[in-house]
């Protein structure tokens, strides 16, 4: 268990391999602890006489890493110290040749001399600990790891700088400013403390509630850009659908034939499509049918359409609008959906504006020779809103971080009814620390070891 020394936290001394463990230029075994050095000096000669006890934080040294066996590696090891480190503990790291063999003996080196293997999410964790991030700064760190596209990596780096937390503690201090106010004014009635006006004190509370509703607003574009969009291809037979999702996968990923009924089962993958991903579901052609595996096909394109968060509705530009044509429109009115006329390299049939008086954004495609994908990205970035995105605003990432916002709301909600009930002001203080205590909880400044715990659990080992 880490214990508390001067600020900052002592643990064991741990280690693991912090590139991807596979072939590549080059790969890092990161080290710290109280003895990340000490371990470093014991599988790390460096060239020449150099003291690595006495390198400054922030420098290098190039030499060869040696196991019980001999050496292993040419390598650099890289010296940070504490409390300026990544961890805020000494550091060190081992850069060597990225091959999985080296990079496996080289830790097993460490490992030997003392270290212990490193759980996931450790160094970050620490670096929480150790007072360098809060909890939603931490959080960013697997974001960027793991963001997929421009939006989600401008959104994760603005989270990792603070933005989220920073509009969190200015509600925090407002909220602690009233909680201490009504606690002086009501427990020291004798003392010359200024008197809690009522609509003073519902401005403020109505004012942090709004800023805590906004962070609500933004989830599910956080949502979009962290995990992308499930997006279901729909439409009747022979519309084009499995031509549009091997054009979108750049693949033939679905079976294409002039037969109706050739797509069963839902094919899906996943594409990035500019500066979105979508998870696509290439379904089975909506219509009625005798056919009883047909028929489940089309039960599963019906469930998918309506569990998706965009739907791309195919109709054949070709031919005119049938009944099942008319029924998925109405199904869709009101719903993100683009609706896809296919097939424009052939003589048009549909008119254009029967089909957006259904579904707002219809563009006009050949999923057979390609055109109309630009046409096709720009209306799935409007129907899902991404020309809103502000790179530098806080954005909810995780159903944690809005567990916590929902939480302070509705203890908020609660202050204002029991302030504008003429209740007595001690529900109303009640009330606002149980909004600080969802939004410390956020930040991690009065987190439990089980939320910690629960964070870090999802990082990768050797972050």
């Amino acid at each position: 268990m880490p214990f508390l020394l001067k600020g900052w936290y002592v643990m064991s001394t741990i280690a693991a391999i912090s590139t991807p463990l596979a072939v590549g230029g080059i790969g890092i075994v990161r080290v710290s602890g109280p003895e990340a050095l000490a371990i470093a000096a014991r599988v790390f000669r460096p060239a020449g006489e150099r003291d690595i006890s006495s390198m400054k934080g922030f420098t290098s040294a190039y030499g060869r890493v040696f196991d019980q066996d001999g050496q292993v590696d040419e390598a650099i090891l890289s010296v940070y110290r504490a409390p300026k480190s990544y961890t805020g503990e000494d550091v060190a790291e081992l850069s060597c040749h990225g091959g999985v063999y080296v990079l496996q003996r080289v830790l097993r080196a460490v490992l030997d001399q003392g270290a212990v293997l490193a759980g996931p999410g450790e160094f970050t964790k620490r670096a929480f600990l150790n007072g360098k991030v809060n909890l939603t700064q931490a959080e960013a760190v697997m974001d960027l790891i793991s963001s997929q596209n421009k939006n989600a990596t401008r959104a994760a780096l603005s989270a990792r700088d603070g933005a989220l937390s920073q509009r969190v503690q200015g509600i925090e201090k407002i909220l602690l400013g009233l909680a201490g106010h009504l606690a002086a004014w009501v427990d020291y009635p004798e003392e010359d403390i200024e008197e809690v006006e009522t609509g003073s004190l519902l401005h403020s509370l109505s004012g942090c509630r709004d800023q805590l509703e906004q962070l609500l607003s933004t989830y599910d574009l956080g949502r979009i850009l962290r995990e992308g969009v499930d997006t279901a291809i729909i439409g009747r037979p022979n519309v084009g659908k499995s031509t549009l999702m091997n054009l979108l996968a750049g693949a033939q990923r679905s079976i294409v034939t002039d037969i109706p009924g050739t797509t069963r089962d839902v094919v899906e993958d996943v594409i990035r499509l500019e500066d979105v991903v979508l998870n696509l579901a290439d379904t089975a052609g909506i219509r009625a049918t005798d056919d009883p595996v047909e028929s489940v096909g089309v039960d599963l394109a019906r469930r998918r359409m309506e569990d998706s968060g965009l739907v791309l509705a195919v109709f054949d530009s070709s031919d005119s609008l049938t009944r099942e044509d008319r029924e998925l429109l109405e199904a869709l009115q009101g719903r993100p959906a683009v609706a896809v006329l296919n097939k424009t390299d052939l003589p048009r049939k549909i008119q254009r504006e029967e089909i957006a008086q259904w579904i707002p954004q219809v563009v006009e495609v050949s999923a057979a020779n390609g055109e109309g994908m630009d046409a096709l990205s720009a209306a799935i970035r409007e129907v899902l809103s991404l020309h809103q995105i502000d790179g530098s605003a806080p954005i909810l990432a995780n159903e944690r971080q809005r567990g916590c916002i929902l939480r302070a709301k509705s203890a908020l909600d609660d202050a204002i009814e029991a302030v504008g009930s003429a209740l007595t002001l001690d529900a109303a203080t009640v009330c606002i620390d149980e909004g600080l205590n969802a939004l410390l909880e956020l930040t991690g400044e009065r987190a439990t070891d089980a939320v910690v715990g629960q964070v870090f659990a999802q990082f990768c080992v050797g972050k």
